[in-house]
């Protein structure tokens, strides 16, 4: 059974590093591909919204889905179509066409984080869950290092409709790998133990059929917010690099060096969530993104290039505590839907955010912007208050 529960989370851990890989090395191609067709900000930032977009809006389906086809099958078959939107999309020749394939990508992207959650947390019961979500979680963002740095440096040598043809590839060959490692059906520990009392017994809320309580409606409040003003500042930072001097190479190193330090931030504020409390965590994080935003504004490109792994962490830093606190709020035969509305709303969040930017890029600037996400992440902490309530109730 141990030797069970790793290959579950080892797969799912896989299927998040190429899904989010996916979706961060967008920020990488955005630069390339408005030289390429000429696109304004609100332009950039509609293919952001077209690919968050059509992810968003099948979590919960693709959630309900898999209670009827199986979630294994489910999410080879959406890993799949995300790899053919990106080998497609380096046959494009026009921004319709690309817009075509980020559609399709984002279609079969929204099925892993749900599906990838939820096996998970079948799989993984008390005190060992947290620690599961934590390393899932971070799994994502070894992959929003990983393929943003190779898509850099293949642009270097190779053309862009070459670069996106070979993450096609690298999508395919995860499909196959993914079909090895998942076994043929889903474990679930303790569940008819669990399946009568709540998932912690840090919060009452978890009892009974409705998963929409005071603590899980403040909590996915507070990720929505932090989710777009995340999307928001990644969308418009590789152009705030530009004015500054940097190249297109530099730009995907920057990228690389955020990531790097999101990855690190969301694997240890995870587990300082567990230990201090997710309310503690999100105060700090949120507090710190406000100001190390801000900073980027007036320094130079080298100095913020030094910066950027700390921004990273505190960017990243909360959603590993949000993410893990979702069992603590809901009934355990419930944590398959209540993941896959928590994801819809985030990441419909990330979606809209990048073009509602990047009309205020086209219309402010691209500094007055990125000022404006660093205010709006400080109306997470009143939220808090919420989530405080659930916990003590």
């Amino acid at each position: 059974m141990k030797a069970l529960k790793k290959r579950i989370l080892s797969a799912c851990c896989g299927a998040h590093i190429l899904h989010d890989g996916y979706t961060d090395l967008l920020y990488v191609m955005f630069p390339i591909w408005q030289m390429a067709f000429g696109l304004s900000l609100a332009d950039v930032g509609s293919l952001k919204t077209l690919y968050s977009g059509a992810m968003a809006s099948l979590q919960v389906p693709s959630s309900m889905l898999s209670e009827r086809i199986g979630e294994k099958r489910l999410l080879l078959f959406g890993t799949l179509i995300a790899a053919v939107g990106f080998l497609l999309s380096g046959w494009t020749t026009g921004f319709l066409g690309l817009a075509a394939c980020l559609v399709l990508s984002g279609i079969g992207a929204s099925v892993q984080h749900p599906l990838s959650s939820s096996l998970t947390s079948h799989a993984f019961e008390g005190p060992e869950l947290r620690g599961a979500l934590s390393t899932y979680n971070f799994s994502g963002d070894i992959g929003k290092v990983l393929l943003p740095s190779l898509c850099a440096a293949l642009l270097a040598i190779w053309d862009w409709h070459a670069v996106t043809s070979v993450m096609g590839l690298l999508g395919l060959i995860a499909v196959m790998l993914l079909a090895l490692v998942l076994p043929k059906t889903k474990i679930a520990i303790n569940a008819k133990v669990q399946s009568d009392k709540p998932s912690s017994d840090k919060s009452k809320n978890a009892v009974g059929s409705n998963f929409l309580n005071l603590g899980f409606i403040s909590l996915s409040s507070i990720a929505v917010i932090d989710s777009a003003t995340r999307m928001g500042f990644l969308t418009l930072l590789p152009f705030l690099l530009i004015s500054k001097g940097a190249t297109v190479t530099q730009v995907g190193f920057a990228l690389s060096l955020t990531f790097a330090g999101g990855a690190a931030g969301k694997f240890v504020c995870g587990f300082i969530a567990a230990r201090f409390g997710v309310i503690k965590t999100t105060l700090i994080t949120e507090i710190a993104t406000t100001i190390l935003m801000g900073l980027t504004l007036p320094l130079s490109v080298d100095v913020v290039m030094l910066m950027l792994p700390l921004v990273g962490v505190a960017l990243n830093g909360t959603s590993s505590g949000l993410y893990g606190t979702v069992p603590e709020l809901v009934p355990q035969h419930m944590r398959s839907r209540a993941f896959g509305v928590f994801y819809t709303l985030t990441i419909g969040a990330g979606a809209i955010s990048p073009l509602v930017y990047g009309f205020a890029g086209d219309r402010l600037g691209v500094s007055n912007a990125i000022a404006l996400i660093a205010v709006s992440v400080l109306l997470t902490l009143p939220l808090t208050l919420g989530l405080k309530k659930a916990f003590e109730d």
